[in-house]
């Protein structure tokens, strides 16, 4: 049965480090869906205009990934608002095979993790207080909360454990 594992919380928190992790840790045959990778690399897209053009080609990918891939990975911001239609294609997709955690960190911490990126002068703490949502939860998919005591390798173990169990 296809699972789907969504990584989401606010810039910095350490989605794509654990999403890419995750990826090689299941092997072949999981898809990594990076909202940053499709919004700015594929469609080279941003703002408003990034939001409109990259939703309806995530929820494509995310049915694919249903219908292809034994493990798909999506993670992003992905704030809960904006992605409602994502989240209830996820739904409507993969029902109770969903595994969502959401990354719950102070402002404070998702800088001292950005500050670690190869990224890191792309752009800054401006940037990342305007993308800021405090406490973004889905309303319709049950996410387990990660927290600033969770290290990287923890959250990857968490996981994995998760899924496989």
């Amino acid at each position: 049965m296809p699972k789907l594992i969504i990584l989401r919380g606010n810039s910095g928190s350490g989605k794509t480090s654990a999403a890419k992790i995750l990826q090689q840790k299941f092997g072949s045959n999981t898809m990594l869906l990076s909202h940053d990778m499709i919004r700015m690399e594929v469609l080279h897209v941003w703002g408003k205009e990034g939001l409109e053009k990259s939703l309806p080609l995530m929820i494509q990918l995310l049915k694919y990934g249903r219908q292809h891939s034994e493990i798909t990975i999506l993670e992003g911001i992905l704030h809960s608002g904006d992605y409602s239609l994502l989240f209830e294609t996820a739904v409507a997709e993969y029902g109770q095979d969903i595994f969502a955690y959401y990354y719950d960190l102070p402002f404070e911490e998702t800088l001292l993790r950005h500050s670690t990126k190869p990224n890191r002068d792309d752009f800054g703490e401006s940037d990342m207080r305007r993308w800021w949502r405090e406490k973004d939860f889905l309303p319709n998919i049950s996410e387990t909360i990660l927290t600033k005591e969770i290290s990287l390798d923890e959250a990857v173990d968490q996981i994995y454990r998760d899924v496989t169990a």
